[in-house]
């Protein structure tokens, strides 16, 4: 499977925060195409294992969630409530459309007032997510025998290309970072390697890193790398808190991140002729990388981040080139390992 269309079935699937086994069945499938080990845990994480000389453990981690909705209430009328899975940003569910994952998959549409009876007082205020409600067409008792209070809902998108190789779905955060994963599979295939490299498409990210956690704590790595997404670079958005698409990933430098792996990826990057970005996080990361530092003994650890425009929305934006790109610097990194010892690779 090429990575494009890897990456678009895991997007146009449901995989929200504590649901992702659609999501977990895909990604067991491609990065099983190249790795002779791979499992899902008892906590969702898909675990991929390419076994090397046993010089060492590498892990690199992607989260395989996505944010969504989920059923809160059915009211009298069969209008459905619902709450947020994640940091969905509210101002994109009125007039959208989505999907209730029940019994069956139903179809509903988030409603809204029409502007020519809406009080004159409410015209310029944002919807508040309690005041919404889906409209699947169906009233009470029929909709009650197909979908139940706690069912997860996502926003339907379908991939869309745009211009100038970039392309628009939701969830790309951070099914881009798996795909990357993917990409570094695929070029390590045929490579041996010193180290043993786990990839892992953590769960539960987006409610709290917690599969990064329990993952990185059962595998051990003396290195982790979380791969996120990151700000892309749009008109209202400050230069320094986004980052341009096209120029490649963007490389992490603060306290959460060990110097010798910032050093690390830097230089695979510049001998591999690799475009990339740099960015400064003075605190946490906001990443999988917080809870990979400190799960278990701990571990060494970074953030590769791919530049992505609208997060959080139903159209988040990637440029494929920058996925590809990642995935090179991550085989690259891994294959730096190669005739070095890892703990005096390490040492500051």
């Amino acid at each position: 499977m090429n990575v494009k269309d890897f990456l678009i079935e895991l997007c146009e699937s449901a995989h929200v925060s504590g649901r992702e086994s659609r999501g977990a069945e895909i990604v067991k499938r491609a990065f099983a195409e190249y790795l002779p080990d791979v499992s899902v845990d008892k906590f969702g994480n898909v675990v991929g294992v390419k076994k090397g000389g046993g010089k060492g453990k590498l892990m690199l981690a992607a989260h395989m969630d996505e944010i969504g909705l989920m059923v809160a209430d059915i009211d009298a009328r069969g209008f459905v409530r619902f709450t947020t899975i994640g940091g969905y940003d509210a101002r994109v569910f009125p007039a959208v459309e989505v999907t209730i994952h029940g019994r069956e998959d139903v179809y509903g549409i988030i409603g809204v007032m029409p502007p020519h009876i809406l009080p004159r007082e409410e015209l310029n205020k944002p919807f508040k997510t309690e005041d919404l409600l889906i409209d699947t067409g169906f009233g009470r008792e029929k909709l009650e025998g197909l979908v139940r209070v706690g069912d997860i809902i996502t926003i339907r998108s379908k991939a869309v290309d745009l211009m100038n190789g970039n392309l628009s779905v939701k969830s790309l955060d951070d099914s881009a970072g798996v795909a990357a994963l993917y990409c570094a599979i695929k070029l390590l295939n045929r490579v041996d390697c010193d180290v043993d490299i786990y990839f892992v498409a953590t769960a539960q990210e987006e409610v709290g890193g917690r599969g990064a956690n329990t993952s990185a704590f059962a595998i051990g790595p003396d290195v982790a790398i979380a791969v996120d997404v990151g700000f892309g670079r749009t008109p209202d958005v400050d230069e320094i808190d986004s980052f341009e698409m096209g120029k490649g990933p963007v490389v992490a430098i603060g306290p959460g991140i060990h110097p010798a792996v910032f050093t690390g990826l830097k230089k695979a990057a510049k001998d591999a002729g690799l475009k990339y970005q740099t960015e400064v996080l003075p605190s946490g990361t906001g990443t999988d990388a917080d809870e990979m530092q400190i799960a278990g003994g701990g571990s060494a650890t970074g953030v590769v981040s791919i530049p992505l425009k609208y997060m959080h929305t139903p159209v988040e934006t990637v440029r494929l080139a920058d996925i590809e790109t990642t995935g090179r610097l991550l085989a690259e990194y891994a294959r730096a390992f190669d005739g070095v010892d890892m703990e005096g690779a390490l040492c500051l």
